[in-house]
């Protein structure tokens, strides 16, 4: 089914909600660019975010991912994934309410735990405890993301097309944001 997307869709939640993989395949659904801003900010500063972390710290990298969405939300309307931090920002939030719209992928603690243990490029969680750094993210960060326009609750038993399909049909309760055509 063709679509015409109007604005630029800012998928939100916490890391391991699936924000990048189910972003690349709206994208491919919707026919439109997939942004990141995790991967222009690791492009610009030619380095990796837990490098950028470690080298200039959590407040210089906020600063730089909030340039970077700025930007982003100026270009052609597509899907943009943005890091778990991102919308915590009231400027962000600011931006993306002001020319796109957010959709936060609402995961459970369970599924987003099953998604990022054992990894390493989790900067935020390179402690000695990171199910309860998690955790503890988790329950500061969800009164934020639920400020978000839209949102679509995750669940282990969808594949990437599924959740992707269940974010097309939320976009498509906002005839501003996506129609049919």
């Amino acid at each position: 089914m063709p679509y015409r997307l109007k604005k630029t869709v800012v998928l939100v939640g916490m890391m391991g909600a699936g924000k990048t993989a189910v972003g690349r395949v709206l994208a491919a659904e919707l026919g439109v660019p997939f942004l990141d801003s995790d991967a222009e900010i690791e492009e610009a500063a030619a380095m990796s975010i837990p490098e950028i972390f470690a080298r200039d710290g959590e407040p210089f990298f906020r600063r730089k991912e909030a340039q970077v969405i700025e930007r982003l939300l100026t270009e052609t309307p597509g899907i943009l994934s943005t890091g778990g931090g991102a919308y915590m920002q009231e400027a962000n939030r600011r931006a993306i309410h002001d020319a796109g719209v957010a959709v936060w992928l609402d995961a459970d603690l369970d599924l987003l735990w099953k998604r990022v243990r054992g990894r390493d490029s989790r900067p935020l969680l390179k402690t000695d405890n990171p199910r309860a750094t998690l955790a503890a993210l988790y329950e500061k960060r969800v009164p934020v993301y639920a400020l978000a326009e839209l949102s679509v609750k995750a669940s282990p038993a969808y594949s990437l097309q599924d959740m992707a399909g269940q974010v097309v049909a939320a976009l498509l309760t906002r005839p501003d944001v996506l129609e049919t055509t």
